[in-house]
């Protein structure tokens, strides 16, 4: 089970400073604790206790072999959620989200196609065939392709989830996942819905410290999840 942070460290990361209190969303109140200097106080012992479910949850997930896409487009969340996407070896998407990702799979999953295709006949050699005009036509399409898709790689089905470290941020991501019945995990700060998340972390969505907590202890659980399945797999 993955260590959950204590409500020292959770203050320490400012996972309690929520939004002005004019923001609120009225369904985050059970998770607010108080108001100081008309700022939302987030509860943190509620925090606590999501994260032990959202944290489970996501381990079984990876246990049964199931991918979870981390999902930003906050510019101060990028960086952060595409490391630990890397380290625990899930899909991300960290620019603009693609409609149809999830409810239009099939043409995205052509887009994925023509841009694994190319970049294998790129590292085999087979593009230096074209004209050298062709070959910076190719050039230009990876490079942008890169920017949207290089996250995506691996993805050959709809996700089996999303994880969103800010659930207000990816309205039309979110919509699509619940529109597929793609379950959601998501940081919902004092001016979201939580309603919209299956498995939602209370917590400060701003912060790059309490952002960073949050992404983490998800791909730890993804980490925890896959180490069983690969034991389950070594005893067959």
């Amino acid at each position: 089970m993955v260590k959950l942070p204590s409500i020292l460290e959770m203050l320490q990361a400012g996972a309690h400073f929520g939004h002005q209190t004019i923001r609120r969303h009225p369904k985050m109140n059970k998770f607010i604790f108080a108001k100081r200097n008309s700022i939302n106080i987030i509860n943190l012992e509620k925090t606590q206790e999501e994260l032990e479910k959202t944290l489970a949850f996501v381990s079984k997930l990876a246990s049964e072999g199931k991918n979870i896409l981390f999902v930003t487009s906050k510019p101060q969340a990028r960086e952060i959620v595409k490391k630990y996407a890397i380290d625990c070896d899930m899909p991300y998407l960290v620019d603009r989200w693609l409609g149809g990702l999830i409810t239009n799979f099939t043409e995205i999953k052509k887009l994925l196609d023509k841009y694994r295709s190319l970049k294998e006949q790129r590292a085999s050699g087979e593009l230096e065939k074209y004209t050298k005009k062709e070959q910076v036509n190719f050039k230009k399409q990876i490079e942008k392709m890169d920017k949207n898709l290089a996250g995506l790689e691996k993805i050959q089905k709809i996700p089996d989830a999303i994880f969103v470290p800010a659930l207000q941020n990816e309205k039309t991501a979110v919509t699509e996942a619940i529109k597929m019945n793609v379950p959601v995990i998501g940081i919902a700060d004092t001016n979201a819905n939580p309603d919209k998340a299956d498995f939602v972390i209370p917590a400060n969505d701003d912060a790059i410290s309490s952002i960073e907590m949050m992404v983490k202890l998800v791909a730890e659980a993804v980490k925890e999840g896959s180490a069983k399945q690969e034991k389950v797999i070594g005893k067959k």
